[in-house]
């Protein structure tokens, strides 16, 4: 799942697609472009993954996606393994000076970013966060859009990578990339992670 302003044409969300195809053909891929409201994201999100099988399935999100990942991990009945990449903690607080029309990075198309927005930010964030072992945080120290403290204390006691410099894009992902395939099992063919 992208971020804010992101899509699915982000270098880490191709670079995954790309591997996936090249290694792993039996994996559903799905990256679907986001809609601005947090609501009708979840929704989408929660339609389009309605009937997978959760014990094969895992979430990966970037920043706001990241975000996204964790509501409907918390959410869903079973545990699923999440991928976290700079993941925001506090949306509906970093984006109240977001409001107001943007535009995407990958396409400079224009949307709005609506006031009620931050409401659904703030109605879906869950009190707490369970089963921390099932969450892999992937956290750039070099983040200069969120503070990379908050993250790593929201998810600590579960696996990280903490990276040294790097970016909020995550501009050297090849550098947790291996990290995060081995987490969701998907270098070994005995544990296929599917949907």
């Amino acid at each position: 799942m992208h971020g804010f302003r992101s899509s699915p044409q982000s270098t880490k969300a191709r670079q995954f697609r790309d591997w996936v195809q090249a290694h792993r053909p039996d994996i559903h891929w799905w990256c679907p472009q986001l809609p601005p409201s947090p609501r009708d994201a979840i929704a989408l999100l929660t339609q389009g993954t309605a009937g997978w099988p959760l014990a094969q399935t895992a979430v990966v999100g970037s920043s706001l996606g990241g975000f996204y990942a964790t509501v409907l991990a918390e959410r869903w009945a079973q545990p699923v393994r999440v991928v976290l990449l700079n993941p925001a903690v506090h949306p509906a607080r970093d984006l109240a000076d977001r409001i107001g029309e943007t535009t995407a990075w990958h396409s400079d198309e224009p949307f709005f970013f609506r006031p009620e927005f931050i409401a659904e930010l703030r109605d879906m964030t869950p009190a707490r966060i369970t089963q921390r072992s099932r969450y892999f945080a992937v956290i750039a120290k070099g983040e200069e859009v969120l503070d990379w403290r908050e993250m790593a204390a929201r998810y600590a006691d579960g696996p990280m990578q903490l990276l040294e410099g790097n970016d909020h894009a995550l501009s050297d992902f090849e550098d947790a990339f291996s990290a995060v395939r081995d987490f969701l099992g998907l270098g070994d063919p005995r544990h296929l992670i599917t949907s």
